[in-house]
C-alpha cells in the first residue's frame, strides 16, 4: 500500500472521528485544568464562571430530551403492531432486570475481595467523632415501588411533563387521648404523604406514548398524517442535537473543571475514599469492557468491541454530565447512525433504559452498603448479602428518575440489613466522581440492551417487514387491475361536461366483428364510439 493511500485513509479516519477526537480532548483538557487551577484558589464567580459554558451545553441538551421521546416513542411503537410492542417490552424489562441484578452481585463480590472499608479511614473523616446526624429520612423500598406506579400513571400528561409523584413523612402533632384518665397529651408523629417534587416524569410520558404510539399504528392509512408528523419531529430533534454536539468540547471541559474546583479537601477525600473509589471503577468498568462485551458477542456473534468504539461519543458525555437522560439525544444519534440499530427498536429501549435500567447504580449500592458495614467492622453473613443484593437491584428499579438516586437506596439497603444509615453522608465527597462512572455504566447498558434485544426481535421485524412488503404490492396491484379494468371516457372538447354526469359513455365492444363500429381490425386496434348527447361525439383509437 502506498504512503500516499495511508495518509489518505488516516485523514479519511480522522475526520470521520473529528468530533470524538475534539471530545475526548475536552475530557483531557478539563481535568488537566482543573487540577492546575486548584493551586490558585479560584474564588466562587471564578468557579461559577468557569461552569456556565457547560451549565448551558446541558441546557441544551436536556431541552432536546422531551420532544425527542414523545416524537421517537410514538412514531417507533406506530410502525410495530401491539403484539410486537409488548414483546419489546417484555424482552426490555427482563434483560434490564437480569443486568442489575449481575451487577449488584459483582459489586458485593469486588468489595469483599478488596475490602476498602477501615476503622481508620472513618476516623480519619469524622475527624474522630462519630456523626449524629440522622440521613434517615424514613425511605423503604414500599414506598419506592408505589410511587413507581403513581409515576407509571400519572393523572395529568401535562403535569408529568415538569413534576413527579413521590412520597415524604412530615411531623405532625396531634392530641392522644387516654381513655382511662380521659387525659389529652400532645404527640409528634411522622405522616406519610404524597407530593408533588419539580421533575419531569418520564416513565409517565413513556407509558403515555407507547399506548398512544401502538393504538394510532392500528388505524393504519387514517393514522398515517399523524405518524408521519412525529416521525419528522423526531428527525429534526437530532438534526438540532447533531448541531449541538459540535457545543460538546468546550462543555465537557466547563463541567469537569468546576466539579474538580469546587470539591474542598481534594486529596484528604482521595487519600481516605480512595479504595473505595478504585473498587467502584474497577467494577464499572471490569462489566462493560469483560461481562458486557462477552454477553454481546455470546448473543448476537458480534464484534463487540466495534460496537463499544461507535459508543464513545455518547460514554463521555455521559461522564462529563453524570446523566443518562442528558445524554440520551446522543445516544439516539450514534445507535442509528454508527451502531446500525433498528430505529424501531432503539427507539422504544433507550427511553425506558434512561428511565428504568440502572446497571451501574446497583453495583454502587451494594459496594457502598458492604463498604459502610466494614468501616463499622460489622460481620455480614450469606443472608445479609443475599438481601444487599437483592434489595439493591429492586430498589434501583423502584427509584427511577429520584435525584441523587444512589444516595437515597444505599439509604434502603442499609435499613434493610441494619447497618448504621448516617455514614452515608461520608459518601456525599466523592459521589460527583463515581457518579460519572456508573451513569457510562447505565448509558452502555441501555445500548447493549437495545442491539441484544433487535436480535432477538429479528425474526419478528422480518415478518412484519414481509408483511408489510406483501400488502404495499397487493394495494399495488388492485390499483394496476382497476385501471386496465376501467372503462374508457373520451374528452369532451369546447363542449359542457354536465351531460356525461347523467349520461354515462357507452363501450360497444360486444364481440361482434360485423358492426361499423367496435370492429376488430387486422393490426388488433378495436374502434369504439362513445354515445353521448348530440353536440360532438368523437373517437379515441387505442
Amino acid at each position: 500500500m502506498s504512503p500516499v493511500r495511508v495518509t489518505d485513509m488516516r485523514w479519511t479516519w480522522v475526520r470521520k472521528n473529528l468530533l470524538l477526537l475534539l471530545t475526548f480532548s475536552g475530557v483531557i483538557f478539563g481535568v488537566a485544568l482543573g487540577l492546575a487551577l486548584r493551586a490558585t484558589g479560584p474564588d466562587s464567580t471564578t468557579i461559577l464562571l468557569i461552569s456556565y459554558p457547560g451549565e448551558l451545553f446541558i441546557r441544551m441538551l436536556k431541552l432536546m430530551i422531551l420532544p425527542l421521546i414523545i416524537a421517537s416513542l410514538i412514531a417507533g411503537s406506530a410502525s410495530l403492531n401491539a403484539k410486537m410492542n409488548g414483546r419489546i417490552v417484555v424482552r426490555t424489562i427482563l434483560y434490564f432486570m437480569a443486568t442489575s441484578l449481575l451487577n449488584a452481585l459483582l459489586g458485593v463480590l469486588l468489595v469483599i475481595a478488596i475490602h476498602p472499608g477501615s476503622p481508620l479511614a472513618k476516623q480519619a473523616l469524622t475527624g474522630g467523632t462519630s456523626s449524629s446526624t440522622n440521613t434517615s429520612s424514613n425511605v423503604n423500598i414500599l414506598d419506592g415501588f408505589l410511587d413507581l406506579g403513581r409515576n407509571i400513571f400519572p393523572e395529568n400528561i401535562f403535569q408529568a411533563s415538569f413534576q413527579q409523584v413521590h412520597t415524604v413523612y412530615d411531623e405532625q402533632v396531634v392530641m392522644h387521648r387516654n381513655n382511662i384518665t380521659g387525659v389529652e397529651t400532645e404527640i409528634t408523629e411522622l405522616v406519610r404523604l404524597v407530593k408533588y417534587r419539580a421533575g419531569t416524569n418520564t416513565l409517565g410520558i413513556i407509558v403515555f406514548c407507547l399506548v398512544f404510539g401502538t393504538l394510532l399504528g392500528s388505524l393504519g392509512k387514517k393514522g398515517a398524517v399523524v405518524v408521519d408528523f412525529f416521525s419528522i419531529i423526531d428527525t429534526v430533534i437530532l438534526k438540532i442535537v447533531t448541531g449541538v454536539m459540535w457545543l460538546s468540547p468546550l462543555g465537557v471541559a466547563s463541567v469537569i473543571m468546576s466539579k474538580i474546583l469546587s470539591v474542598e479537601n481534594l486529596s484528604t477525600v482521595m487519600s481516605n475514599l480512595g479504595l473505595f473509589i478504585v473498587t467502584v471503577v474497577v467494577g464499572v468498568l471490569f462489566y462493560q469492557w469483560i461481562i458486557q462485551n462477552l454477553l454481546y458477542f455470546l448473543f448476537t456473534r458480534r464484534n463487540p468491541f466495534t460496537f463499544y468504539f461507535n459508543l464513545l461519543e455518547p460514554w463521555m458525555t455521559s461522564f462529563a454530565t453524570a446523566s443518562t437522560a442528558a445524554t440520551l439525544p446522543i445516544t439516539f444519534r450514534c445507535m442509528n447512525d454508527k451502531c446500525g440499530v433498528d430505529p424501531r427498536i432503539s427507539r422504544f429501549v433507550l427511553p425506558i433504559g434512561a428511565t428504568v435500567n440502572m446497571d451501574g447504580t446497583a453495583l454502587f449500592v451494594s459496594v457502598g452498603t458492604v463498604f459502610i458495614a466494614q468501616m463499622n467492622e460489622i460481620s455480614l453473613g450469606i443472608g445479609e448479602y443475599a438481601t444487599i443484593i437483592i434489595t439493591a437491584t429492586a430498589a434501583s428499579v423502584a427509584s427511577a428518575s429520584v435525584p441523587s438516586a444512589a444516595l437515597v437506596l444505599i439509604l434502603i439497603v442499609l435499613t434493610s440489613v441494619n447497618l448504621p444509615s448516617e455514614d452515608v453522608t461520608l459518601l456525599f465527597a466523592i459521589d460527583w466522581l463515581v457518579d460519572r462512572f456508573r451513569t457510562t455504566n447505565n448509558m452502555l447498558g441501555d445500548c447493549y440492551t437495545a442491539a441484544i434485544v433487535e436480535f432477538w426481535s429479528q425474526g419478528d421485524l422480518e415478518a412484519m417487514d414481509a408483511e408489510n412488503l406483501a400488502e404495499s404490492n397487493y394495494h399495488h396491484n388492485d390499483v394496476e387491475k382497476a385501471a386496465d379494468l376501467a372503462p374508457l371516457v373520451t374528452r369532451q372538447l369546447d363542449t359542457d361536461p354536465e351531460p356525461l354526469l347523467h349520461n354515462p359513455p357507452l363501450l360497444l365492444t360486444n364481440g361482434d366483428t360485423s358492426m361499423n363500429n367496435g370492429k376488430v381490425a387486422n393490426n388488433s386496434e378495436i374502434r369504439v364510439e362513445v354515445e353521448v348527447p348530440p353536440k360532438v361525439t368523437n373517437t379515441t383509437k387505442i
